[in-house]
């Protein structure tokens, strides 16, 4: 038996996509051109698929902060900092993404994975109960192998399948942790979170948000989702990342329980990492300032937003249930979402793919995320590429026939 004989049917998944070409993880960006451009087998082409929500990713004030920092600090931290010591930078920013969120403590990780799987694992163990959305993100789910605490899954945004399963061990000794994201990274759906909370509490149970997709992009300081549905002093954690709307790397978690510090030294992903270097923390220092000072980021997100899902969503499109940054295009074909990701990188336009077993209920998705950054014109030719393409497809009835349909 050989050592890659696990995965033998993801090998053969992936040797069909290889050999007709369609490979979504073998894209090279050649080049960067812009918070919305790179150059890709020599073409400049429409980047619809980072997660730099607000386009901070080339924000000049992020990149000279950054600059700065390499010049006074040099290009890494070669260590943890458990082992190496805190830079005054890395203590500088805990303190602003606390008060940012209105917190009394923070802890900032090295990814945004890391801070779910480390704050996870670490907070329950032997004898707890991990209650999580059934399409949580990986690094939630992995959380749940790192620790001994008893794994128990509800249905996708049901605050009813949460309170059957919370009534179902509320006499079981333990701590109960309710593990649930702001927005859901696939379908770009949120949680139902002011409910979820009332039925955590109703229950005695923790609550944890996971704001990765949310932070920067909902409510009215951009904290997240808690803070838009007026949860916020009422969640025990909060978990985040810099990599989306910070337009950098890294992670953190956000609390006001009093003992929250311990977790420096039990938390072994914070332990036994480097930790980010200085023109990281720079930058995302100087992102977190743009959030706090630039409404207008926000505002224009969601026009763009609107526009582009509005526009699928009037062709005919299946789409998420909402529209929000992320918006998922749902298809019932792996071959055909291939083919259409393929065509429209040719077309000028890179977007994501999502395909089971990454994806809730084994729908195939081609993936938008949107940025205050782009332009109406590259959004409304995205639309329209998508649009044409589903006709090709099959996907959307040709334009005679909805016509007719409509008449």
């Amino acid at each position: 038996m050989g050592i890659f004989d696990t995965h033998s049917a993801l090998m053969a998944r992936y040797e069909t996509a290889r050999a007709s070409g369609q490979m979504p993880t073998g894209v090279v960006m050649d080049r960067l051109l812009s918070a919305t451009e790179a150059e890709i087998n020599g073409r400049k082409t429409v980047t619809v698929g980072t997660h730099n929500y607000l386009g901070l990713a080339f924000d000049p004030a992020c990149i000279e902060a950054a600059a700065e920092a390499v010049r006074r600090e040099g290009t890494g931290t070669c260590g943890s900092r458990i082992a190496n010591g805190s830079f005054s930078e890395h203590v500088a920013l805990e303190r602003e993404i606390a008060d940012f969120h209105g917190m009394a403590h923070a802890m900032v990780f090295s990814t945004g994975y890391q801070a779910n799987l480390g704050v996870i694992s670490t907070l329950v163990g032997a004898g707890d109960f991990l209650l999580l959305d059934a399409d949580s993100h990986a690094s939630i789910y992995d959380a749940c192998k790192q620790t001994q605490a008893s794994a128990i899954r509800f249905k996708h945004n049901d605050p009813a399948s949460l309170e059957a399963r919370l009534r179902r061990v509320k006499d079981e000794p333990g701590n109960k942790l309710v593990v649930v994201e702001g927005i859901y990274s696939m379908l770009g759906d949120m949680a139902p979170l002011k409910e979820m909370v009332e039925v955590a509490r109703r229950y005695g149970a923790y609550i944890l948000v996971d704001e990765a997709h949310s932070m920067g992009v909902l409510g009215e300081r951009g904290c997240g989702l808690a803070e838009a549905v007026g949860v916020l002093d009422n969640v025990d954690f909060v978990v985040g990342t810099f990599s989306k709307s910070l337009g950098a790397v890294g992670g953190y978690c956000v609390s006001n329980l009093e003992q929250f510090d311990i977790l420096r030294v039990a938390c072994r992903p914070y332990m036994f990492t480097a930790s980010l270097p200085p023109a990281t923390v720079a930058s995302v220092r100087a992102a977190l300032a743009a959030v706090r000072e630039r409404p207008q980021l926000r505002e224009k997100l969601w026009d763009n937003v609107n526009r582009f899902y509005g526009a699928l969503a009037d062709a005919g499109f299946q789409l998420g249930s909402i529209a929000s940054p992320i918006v998922a295009v749902c298809l019932d074909s792996e071959l055909t979402t291939l083919a259409m990701w393929r065509a429209l990188l040719d077309r000028g336009y890179y977007v994501n793919v999502g395909l089971p077993p990454a994806t809730p209920s084994g729908e195939s998705l081609l993936r938008c995320a949107i940025s205050a950054a782009h332009s109406q014109a590259q959004l409304d030719g995205l639309a329209e590429q998508l649009i044409s393409l589903g006709r090709e497809y099959g996907v959307l009835p040709q334009e005679d026939l909805r016509r007719a349909a409509k008449a």
